[in-house]
């Protein structure tokens, strides 16, 4: 892990930072550590002190719970403009609820948590931000669950992939290419990895997609909206 001041303009657009004047962003920016963390560390752990605010500018992360038995429940799949330990925000803030883990090396603006009250209080806007942040994430698991209930496997998993693709997708001639693996895939659209497994062999040969270790080639993303 390393650390360095930020740039006064960010890499990434971001809701945590919209409506602010240029102003108000650069001493928010100005305040934060920019932190760069290797592949399949720890961003926070469940239960933990939330101590900091990350905002990740570069790389991928997963925000997930664990069960008892040990397994990961994938909660999200964090791409650039995405917040980690909103909680933080707060006065005296609950513990982490989710643990959090980089998928490739990432880069993220840093905030410990005195330095993100103060500028919440400077800059209402920023809390403002913040509070519909948690709205939008908050909406986001309410459609996953309603989505458990009334759609097929089949339909989760296409509405996940194209949710990806258009998140953290890469262009390329044969496609849009997605950096996922298929137990990961599965744990997003709340089916076994058999199940999963089974529909992408399938769109694999209808010619919709290819598969490679730890990547999706979306060759007809919008074959896909039918599924």
């Amino acid at each position: 892990m390393t650390s360095s001041a930020p740039n006064s303009t960010p890499s990434v657009k971001s809701k945590f930072l919209a409506g602010l004047d240029s102003t108000a962003l650069r001493h928010i920016l100005d305040a934060a550590q920019v932190r760069r963390i290797a592949p399949q560390k720890d961003v926070t752990v469940s239960g933990g002190r939330p101590d900091h605010l990350f905002l990740l500018q570069a790389g991928r992360a997963r925000f997930y719970k664990l069960t008892e038995p040990g397994s990961e429940v994938l909660l999200l799949w964090m791409v650039p403009g995405d917040i980690i330990g909103l909680v933080s925000v707060l006065a005296n803030p609950p513990a982490y609820a989710a643990s959090s883990k980089t998928v490739s090396e990432c880069e993220f603006l840093v905030w410990d948590h005195g330095t993100i009250r103060r500028l919440a209080k400077a800059y209402p806007q920023l809390a403002e931000n913040g509070l519909r942040l948690a709205l939008h994430y908050l909406e986001m698991s309410m459609k996953r669950h309603v989505g458990i209930v009334t759609k097929s496997a089949e339909s989760r998993l296409a509405e996940v992939l194209l949710h990806l693709a258009t998140e953290s997708g890469k262009v390329q001639p044969s496609g849009v290419e997605i950096d996922i693996t298929n137990e990961h895939l599965s744990s997003l659209s709340d089916m076994s990895p058999f199940t999963a497994s089974r529909l992408l062999s399938k769109w694999g040969r209808d010619g919709r997609l290819s598969k490679q270790r730890g990547r999706v080639t979306l060759r007809a993303p919008e074959s896909l909206m039918v599924a």
